[in-house]
């Protein structure tokens, strides 16, 4: 039983590697190679929000899929949209067509739609295995991603000159990620909708949607979620315009974005732990104090350490966040409810990235880096008012006990 949760979940944690590979790669170039294409520099990072509106827009659909034929039959179909979404970037920028590399990195965030519930098929692998063992399970996936985190800038530093058209090469490098993460997701041996539909069966009836957001530990944890994901990716996809602006040479820029997700998904090594130990909610606290660091480090300057230490906070800042109300989230609905209430958080996420993708690159080239910064403030702000005001709602306090679904 331990060798079968090991397995799987390092299966899962091998796919956040592939896909957030796939995710920091795109960050790291696609502002820049709009910024390339647009005619009008305020559009540059259109194509970062093509890729995250479809994330956003799948993201219900791809879990109605995932309960119909499971989670296998979509992370396959993900992997598919990734590879054809990457090829069609490739022909994009071979044809200099801002419009088409739209449209490909929409196609991509199919891919990403799927994929965003891999933290959550942690948690259902542990929920049949150990279920003592389900936040660090998430923790444990989200660490994934530090392979990401390494590979992903590296491999844009040479693929984008790897072709006569710079950033096509780059593109075409990730139909491989993609590719090997479909070969992988066929050795998961997850729950089937058969069998979770047995289980929703013999438990308690779904509730409508609606009820469920009623409760405060549902509704915090989403928007705990959407808005740290939110501020992460405001000030992330930003970064590379922002270096470039104030004249630091790309290979910083990538080196930034570098330990930016190694922050992002290192301390999934023991988030888990201390929520076990904690609780939850001191976690997400103090991710939202990481993320006020952060703006207080970006404001007082625009050298390399000051880039390089905040985004390396944002990262933190963001782990705590997300694996936290991740956590939250996987005790506030019964069974028969997971895959539309996961589908719910995403969508949330996605469409709150949706916002500060589109509004990123202008706000930036309008107010410059320092006001970005300032502007994210009441964001993290309402967040931590969240996780305070929770914790005295519920009347569980800062304790290590998240409490079960209603």
């Amino acid at each position: 039983m331990l060798n079968s949760l090991k397995s799987q979940v390092g299966l899962l944690a091998a796919m956040q590697a592939l896909v957030l590979t796939n995710n920091v790669t795109l960050v790291a170039i696609t502002g820049l190679a709009g910024f390339q294409l647009a005619d009008n520099k305020l559009m540059a990072t259109l194509p970062v929000t093509g890729y995250v509106l479809g994330g956003a827009i799948w993201a219900m659909p791809a879990a109605a899929f995932m309960k119909r034929f499971g989670r296998r039959a979509g992370y396959t179909v993900g992997s598919v949209a990734g590879m054809a979404g990457a090829l069609a970037a490739w022909w994009a920028m071979t044809q200099a067509s801002l419009v088409m590399l739209c449209l490909a990195t929409f196609v991509t965030g199919l891919y990403s739609a799927f994929a965003a519930s891999l933290r959550f098929a942690a948690a259902d692998v542990a929920d049949t295995y150990k279920p003592g063992f389900k936040a660090r399970a998430i923790s444990l996936v989200l660490t994934g991603g530090i392979v990401g985190g390494v590979l992903g800038p590296e491999i844009s530093k040479w693929s984008r000159t790897w072709l006569p058209t710079q950033f096509a090469g780059s593109y075409l490098t990730l139909v491989g990620f993609a590719l090997l993460s479909m070969a992988l997701a066929q050795l998961l041996r997850l729950p089937t909708p058969a069998q979770a539909a047995h289980a929703a069966a013999s438990g308690e009836p779904a509730r409508p949607l609606r009820e469920i957001l009623r409760q405060p530990l549902c509704w915090a944890a989403i928007l705990i979620s959407a808005l740290g994901y939110g501020i992460m990716n405001l000030l992330m996809v930003a970064t590379p315009l922002a270096m470039e602006v104030c004249r630091h040479p790309y290979a910083l820029a990538a080196l930034v974005l570098e330990w930016h997700v190694i922050g992002m998904f290192l301390p999934g090594l023991f988030t888990g732990g201390l929520i076990t130990r904690f609780g939850v909610l001191p976690i997400v606290v103090t991710g939202c104090l990481l993320m006020l660091t952060c703006v207080g480090i970006a404001l007082t300057g625009v050298d390399l350490m000051q880039f390089l230490l905040a985004l390396t906070l944002l990262g933190v800042g963001w782990n705590f966040m997300y694996t936290g109300a991740t956590t939250m989230l996987t005790s506030a609905y019964r069974p028969s409810e997971k895959n539309k209430v996961q589908g719910f958080m995403d969508l949330c996420v996605f469409t709150t990235m949706v916002t500060t993708s589109a509004s990123s690159g202008a706000m930036l080239m309008v107010n410059g880096w320092s006001v970005l910064n300032l502007l994210s403030l009441p964001i993290v702000l309402v967040a931590l008012g969240s996780a305070l005001w929770l914790s005295t709602r519920t009347g569980w306090g800062l304790g290590r006990v998240v409490p079960k679904a209603a």
